[in-house]
């Protein structure tokens, strides 16, 4: 098996495994009341099923992404970047005289 589909295996894992601990944490906390709702409902199982996968799939994306920027050589030549000034704007407003000509009533 490729090095990246295997680097990109583990951090889903990993991803998953911290959304799982996120959702044990939203019930054993009771937030918004949430275990009570799951805990009373018949479909609860399937929720908290649910809640784990939508969040599974977010925190195993910056898992991923986070891996792959650790990946990143530094730059050669120090932290890059040449110290140049950079454009500030126009330090003063230049009056514009504007000529109206058309008819004030089109």
């Amino acid at each position: 098996m490729p090095k990246l589909v295997r680097l990109y295996i583990r951090h889903v894992l990993i991803g998953f495994a911290i959304a799982a601990a996120f959702v044990a944490m939203l019930l054993w906390f009771n937030v918004m009341n949430l275990w009570h709702l799951v805990s009373t409902s018949d479909v609860g199982l399937l929720a908290v099923i649910v809640l784990w996968f939508a969040h599974g799939i977010v925190f195993a994306g910056v898992q991923f992404g986070l891996a792959v920027m650790a990946m990143a050589e530094p730059p050669e030549g120090g932290s890059g970047g040449k110290r140049q000034e950079t454009f500030q704007g126009v330090k003063q407003a230049i009056p514009v005289p504007v000529r109206e000509d058309r008819d004030p009533r089109s």
